[in-house]
């Protein structure tokens, strides 16, 4: 029997994390391991337990345990190192993480250089089996104009593979990025935003058209429409879904009921991911072994799940 899918029928979290995992969504600030972590500061970061009421509640989380502890350059690094070594204990083969663009002025000299050591100097230490995919990041709130001198640093430099737009879904319209992203396409990379997490379906569609997407981050508010839902299956659209995220932030009511099964069902490409693993609780592992616990979907349809994962290298 498929090992993996033996495990999940067993239970048995250690054996799952001995099996290969893509790990496409993982914010790397909140991705790393706890106890390397505690081991470092001292410090042991609490996850939530219950649903968040708002989003100020995640704000006032991260004040607690991240703005002052890890607000230098050498704690950056430290959160770095984290991410690869949780990849590494959760059997994370293939991981995609990479840093803001502000993160570039406010930790690494505006070198681009240090940066991109940064990743791949842990990545080699900690996870020197697990592939890296190195991505620029964009926070939503910011205006056009701060991105775009941001990115002249980022530009050409061929260690990226991705670009993803993220934050506030409401903070602009989408439309304000179609430059940015086709700058980006000719840079030859994947593209990827953050959409349908808390907006709609249409949204969804709206922002694969005007950005011409590769991959959306969550995108489970497509699983609402029948149109969008054949919209991303016909397109071979990827949605990159973090379920224990989605329920913690009030998004979906359990995870029997989330809507990964049926957006799987229906034909739409979709991979199981972290998202935020200090907040959570949530890394890869563990992801797969609620859905299977929980009914969502079968033992063959999650390894189905992991190896389409695997194969997008």
């Amino acid at each position: 029997m498929n090992e993996f899918i033996n495990a999940l029928e067993q239970g048995n979290l250690e054996k799952v994390k001995l099996c290969p995992k893509a790990d496409l969504h993982n914010h790397f600030v909140l991705g790393g391991s706890r106890r390397y972590l505690k081991q470092l500061t001292g410090v042991d970061i609490l996850p939530v337990k219950t649903p968040l009421s708002s989003m100020d509640e995640m704000h006032t989380w991260n004040r607690t345990y991240m703005e002052e502890l890890f607000n230098e350059t050498e704690m950056r690094k430290a959160l770095i190192r984290a991410t690869f070594k949780q990849a590494k204990e959760d059997g994370v083969t293939l991981l995609e993480i990479g840093e803001d663009v502000w993160g570039l002025g406010e930790f690494f000299h505006n070198d681009i250089q240090e940066l991109v050591e940064a990743f791949t100097t842990a990545q080699k230490e900690f996870a020197p089996n697990t592939e890296l995919r190195l991505q620029i990041g964009l926070s939503r709130h910011c205006p056009i104009d701060y991105l775009e001198d941001c990115l002249s640093y980022f530009w050409g430099n061929k260690a990226f593979y991705s670009i993803d737009l993220y934050g506030d879904e409401l903070a602009q319209p989408i439309g304000n990025f179609k430059g940015i992203y086709r700058r980006a396409k000719s840079e030859g990379l994947r593209l990827k935003a953050h959409v349908g997490e808390w907006g709609t379906a249409e949204d969804v569609r709206i922002a694969v058209e005007e950005l011409e997407l590769d991959e959306v981050q969550h995108g489970i508010a497509a699983a609402y429409d029948e149109g969008v839902i054949r919209f991303l299956a016909d397109n071979r659209i990827r949605l990159n879904i973090t379920p224990t995220s989605n329920i913690l932030l009030g998004r979906v009511s359990s995870m029997a009921n989330h809507p990964i099964g049926r957006l799987y069902r229906s034909g739409v490409d979709v991979t199981i991911n972290s998202d935020d693993i200090l907040i959570f609780d949530s890394d890869v592992s563990k992801e797969y072994i609620r859905l299977y616990n929980a009914g969502c979907l079968s033992a063959q349809e999650l390894n189905n799940i992991r190896c389409s994962g695997l194969e997008s290298r």
